[in-house]
Order: structure tokens, then sequence, then C-alpha cells
């Protein structure tokens, strides 16, 4: 019985280990991820028989298909973003993306996916101009009814930093909000009609609109530092310079090591030690005589 288990079990663990990441030859032969690098575009082979190594170059006309299960690195780029780090989750998704292009003919490659989240990452950082120059590549690869979406936000956000049109683009954005209950949606969505209400100087909609992503969509971690960071700036253009310092250094102390952290305290140490001054009363009507 005890043999039997263990034949279950040794059967069970060699299973696992063999739906790695891994290369699959057209003779069916497994190449896990341990056993090969990429040298420029060449796939480089590496064995070890008794003590010693040997190398060689697999022809890509042998290359059947990747069996490669979800990248990592889309589900760790969120928590960088989460941290507020993105210049290493935008670097992680590069990498990654790098190494997914040199398969992207092959079958079971993650590429489109990854191409996806890297654009994504890059709008929700601000890296406004890299974003416009990859959004023509990304619209010519099939797309999921979420990715659409995604894409429909991205331009939005794109169309609210280049147009002045802000009725017709808070109209599309309320219409967006109506039709959707996603909270990633929900999330991207708010942070358009925030910055377009800091753009006209409503200052208060502004604020208002920020902290609505820590508060009601709280699950969206890599939207959250961004909303923050600006619900403090909002703050600070409303003179409540106290409530403001004390974002700032809740910031500052969350997402230490970060750009987003670095802004806050420079952000704070601007005010720092100012009142918050009292609300500007609304001019009296003239009377008429």
């Amino acid at each position: 019985m005890l043999r039997y288990t263990f034949c279950i079990l040794a059967s069970f663990l060699f299973c696992g280990a063999a739906f790695g990441q891994a290369i699959v030859l057209k003779d069916g032969t497994r190449v896990p991820d341990t056993e090969f690098t990429m040298d420029g575009d060449k796939i480089v082979r590496t064995l070890k028989i008794a003590g010693s190594s040997a190398t060689t170059v697999l022809p890509w006309q042998n290359v059947a298909y990747l069996d490669w299960p979800e990248p990592p690195e889309l589900l760790e780029a969120k928590s960088l973003m989460a941290q507020a780090k993105a210049d290493e989750a935008l670097a992680m998704l590069k990498k990654s993306l790098d190494f997914f292009q040199k398969f992207e003919k092959i079958e079971g490659n993650w590429y489109q996916q990854v191409f996806f989240a890297y654009v994504e990452t890059l709008s929700q950082a601000g890296k406004f101009e890299d974003t416009i120059k990859l959004l023509p590549l990304l619209r010519t690869l099939p797309l999921t009814a979420a990715q659409k979406m995604t894409l429909r936000i991205i331009q939005l956000d794109i169309d609210r930093q280049t147009s002045t049109e802000y009725t017709s683009i808070m109209a599309e954005a309320e219409g967006i909000l109506a039709d959707t209950d996603d909270s990633a949606v929900g999330a991207s969505i708010w942070i358009i009609i925030a910055d377009i209400h800091a753009k006209k100087k409503e200052w208060e909609k502004a604020l208002m609109a920020y902290l609505r992503i820590p508060v009601f969509y709280g699950t969206q971690m890599q939207r959250v530092p961004d909303a923050e960071l600006k619900a403090g700036q909002m703050l600070v253009k409303m003179k409540r310079y106290e409530d403001a310092q004390a974002i700032f250094s809740r910031i500052a102390d969350s997402y230490k090591g970060s750009a987003i952290a670095d802004t806050a305290a420079k952000e704070k140490a601007a005010i720092n030690g100012m009142k918050n001054e009292p609300e500007e009363e609304p001019e009296a009507p003239a009377q008429k005589s």
C-alpha cells in the first residue's frame, strides 16, 4: 500500500513538472524554460549530461507551440502599480514583452496579452507620448470585449489631455459609467472625470472624484496611489493645507521608495506648517436701489 501511494505521488509530481513553462517541439520533445535562453533571436538549449553541459541552437522551424501558463508578470505589474512603482512595473512588462514578441508567430504565446497590459500600464503611469505611439499597433490586434472597453478608456484619457471639449468627454465618461458595474472601468473613468474637473479649476469636484477611487474602488489598488496624490494637490488648491499635509505624509509613508512618495514629500515640504484657511464666502448679490 505504501509503495502504491508513493507511485501515485511520484506520478503526480512528474505530471506537475511536465506542465510547467516549456517549448514543445514538433517531435513532441518538451524543452522547459530552465533548459533554454534567448540569444538575440536564437533559442539556445543547454543540456547537462554526466556533470558536463552542452549547448545547441534550436531551429525555429522545429518549434510546435509554447506550453506556457499565464505569465506572473501580469499580476506582479499590478502589484507594483499598487505600490506606486510604475517604472518597475513597466520594466517587468517590457522584459516579458520582448520575450514573447520573439514567439509572436508561435501558438500558445502571450504576446498580445502582455502587449496590451504594457500599453495600459503606460497610460495609467501617465506616459502620454509612449501610449500614443503604441495605440495604432494595439488597434490592429484582435481584442476581447473587455480589452476594447479598456482601449476606449485609454483613448478617452488621451482626448482629455489633448482637447478642451470637456462637455462631450464628460458625457461619454458618464455614459460608460452608466453601462457598467465593472470596478476597473469605474476607477478608470472617475480618474478621467476628476482630471477634467481639475483642468476646469473645479477643485472641490475634482477632490471628491479623486477620493472615490480609494473609497469605492479600493480593489483597484493600482489606481489608488495616483488618486490619493491628486486629492492632496486639490486640497492645496482649496487652501486646506493641514488636510493636504496629512495626505502627503500618509502617501510618503505608504509608498516608500516610489516616485509618488518623493513627490508627496516635496508637496508637503512646500506647505509644511501652513494652516487651513477659512473658505471664502461667496459675494452677496448687489441690492437694487
